[in-house]
Protein backbone atom coordinates (compact mmCIF):
# COMPACT_ATOMS: atom_id res chain seq x y z
CA UNK A 1 0.00 0.00 0.00
CA UNK A 2 1.33 3.47 -0.95
CA UNK A 3 1.62 5.96 1.90
CA UNK A 4 2.71 9.58 2.36
CA UNK A 5 4.02 11.00 5.62
CA UNK A 6 4.98 14.64 6.16
CA UNK A 7 7.16 15.59 9.11
CA UNK A 8 8.98 18.73 10.29
CA UNK A 9 12.38 19.09 11.94
CA UNK A 10 12.98 22.34 13.83
CA UNK A 11 16.52 23.75 13.84
CA UNK A 12 18.26 26.76 15.33
CA UNK A 13 21.22 28.04 13.34
CA UNK A 14 24.01 30.52 13.96
CA UNK A 15 23.89 31.86 10.38
CA UNK A 16 26.99 32.82 8.37
CA UNK A 17 27.31 29.41 6.65
CA UNK A 18 26.53 27.41 9.79
CA UNK A 19 26.54 23.78 8.62
CA UNK A 20 24.67 21.08 10.53
CA UNK A 21 24.57 17.33 9.96
CA UNK A 22 20.87 16.40 10.05
CA UNK A 23 21.29 12.80 8.86
CA UNK A 24 20.38 11.17 12.18
CA UNK A 25 17.29 13.37 12.64
CA UNK A 26 16.08 12.55 9.13
CA UNK A 27 16.78 8.83 9.63
CA UNK A 28 14.75 8.80 12.86
CA UNK A 29 11.76 10.47 11.23
CA UNK A 30 11.99 8.07 8.29
CA UNK A 31 12.09 5.04 10.58
CA UNK A 32 9.20 6.35 12.70
CA UNK A 33 7.05 6.91 9.60
CA UNK A 34 6.56 3.16 9.14
CA UNK A 35 7.16 3.46 5.39
CA UNK A 36 9.53 0.72 4.26
CA UNK A 37 10.62 1.47 0.67
CA UNK A 38 10.34 4.71 -1.28
CA UNK A 39 11.79 8.20 -1.42
CA UNK A 40 12.23 10.97 1.10
CA UNK A 41 12.35 14.60 0.05
CA UNK A 42 14.02 16.99 2.48
CA UNK A 43 13.17 20.69 1.98
CA UNK A 44 14.31 23.84 3.76
CA UNK A 45 11.55 26.43 3.86
CA UNK A 46 13.89 29.42 3.51
CA UNK A 47 15.47 31.49 0.74
CA UNK A 48 18.79 31.86 2.58
CA UNK A 49 19.50 28.24 3.52
CA UNK A 50 20.22 25.08 1.55
CA UNK A 51 20.64 21.33 1.71
CA UNK A 52 23.37 19.17 0.25
CA UNK A 53 25.25 15.95 0.87
CA UNK A 54 28.93 15.92 1.73
CA UNK A 55 31.22 14.14 4.15
CA UNK A 56 30.54 16.01 7.37
CA UNK A 57 34.03 16.53 8.70
CA UNK A 58 35.79 19.82 9.49
CA UNK A 59 38.08 19.79 6.44
CA UNK A 60 35.33 19.20 3.88
CA UNK A 61 33.03 21.75 5.52
CA UNK A 62 35.85 24.32 5.60
CA UNK A 63 36.64 23.66 1.93
CA UNK A 64 32.99 24.14 0.94
CA UNK A 65 32.70 27.35 2.96
CA UNK A 66 35.98 28.67 1.49
CA UNK A 67 34.81 27.92 -2.06
CA UNK A 68 31.54 29.76 -1.43
CA UNK A 69 33.49 32.73 -0.01
CA UNK A 70 35.58 32.78 -3.19
CA UNK A 71 32.75 32.57 -5.73
CA UNK A 72 30.00 34.40 -3.77
CA UNK A 73 31.89 36.77 -1.49
CA UNK A 74 29.86 38.60 1.18
CA UNK A 75 31.67 41.91 0.57
CA UNK A 76 30.64 42.18 -3.09
CA UNK A 77 27.91 44.58 -4.17
CA UNK A 78 24.51 42.89 -4.42
CA UNK A 79 21.42 44.53 -5.90
CA UNK A 80 19.34 42.80 -3.21
CA UNK A 81 21.26 44.69 -0.51
CA UNK A 82 20.71 48.00 -2.32
CA UNK A 83 16.98 47.29 -2.51
CA UNK A 84 16.40 46.04 1.03
CA UNK A 85 19.47 47.18 2.98
CA UNK A 86 19.67 43.93 4.91
CA UNK A 87 23.17 42.82 3.88
CA UNK A 88 22.27 39.24 3.01
CA UNK A 89 22.31 39.36 -0.79
CA UNK A 90 25.13 36.82 -0.87
CA UNK A 91 23.05 34.52 1.37
CA UNK A 92 20.27 34.32 -1.22
CA UNK A 93 22.70 33.64 -4.07
CA UNK A 94 24.53 30.91 -2.12
CA UNK A 95 21.26 29.23 -1.16
CA UNK A 96 20.02 29.26 -4.73
CA UNK A 97 23.29 27.73 -5.95
CA UNK A 98 23.02 24.70 -3.66
CA UNK A 99 19.23 24.46 -3.63
CA UNK A 100 16.47 24.04 -1.04
CA UNK A 101 15.87 20.29 -1.34
CA UNK A 102 17.25 16.83 -1.92
CA UNK A 103 15.50 13.52 -2.56
CA UNK A 104 16.95 10.22 -1.38
CA UNK A 105 15.67 6.71 -2.10
CA UNK A 106 15.34 4.34 0.86
CA UNK A 107 15.09 0.56 1.18
CA UNK A 108 13.98 -1.28 4.32
CA UNK A 109 13.71 2.11 6.12
CA UNK A 110 17.39 2.89 5.39
CA UNK A 111 18.44 5.80 3.20
CA UNK A 112 20.73 4.76 0.36
CA UNK A 113 23.45 7.25 1.30
CA UNK A 114 27.08 6.41 0.59
CA UNK A 115 29.44 5.52 3.45
CA UNK A 116 30.82 9.06 3.83
CA UNK A 117 27.72 10.93 2.67
CA UNK A 118 25.70 12.90 5.20
CA UNK A 119 22.73 15.25 4.78
CA UNK A 120 23.87 18.78 5.55
CA UNK A 121 21.77 21.86 6.25
CA UNK A 122 23.60 25.16 5.72
CA UNK A 123 22.21 28.50 6.84
CA UNK A 124 23.77 31.35 4.86
CA UNK A 125 21.86 34.21 6.46
CA UNK A 126 23.83 36.81 8.42
CA UNK A 127 22.24 36.17 11.79
CA UNK A 128 20.89 33.27 13.86
CA UNK A 129 17.56 31.85 12.72
CA UNK A 130 14.97 29.26 13.62
CA UNK A 131 14.38 27.01 10.61
CA UNK A 132 11.83 24.38 9.62
CA UNK A 133 12.98 21.42 7.56
CA UNK A 134 10.07 19.67 5.87
CA UNK A 135 10.29 15.95 5.15
CA UNK A 136 7.94 14.23 2.75
CA UNK A 137 8.20 10.47 2.80
CA UNK A 138 6.48 8.51 0.02
CA UNK A 139 6.49 4.76 -0.40
CA UNK A 140 5.19 1.35 0.52
CA UNK A 141 4.22 0.29 4.03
Amino acid sequence: MMAISTKTIQLTSKGNADAQDITAKVAKELFDSGIINGTITIFTASSTSALTTIEYEPGAIHDLQRLLDEIIAPERTYAHNARWGDGNGHSHVRASLLGPDITIPFIDRNMTLGTWQQIIFIDFDIRPRKRAIILQIVGDC
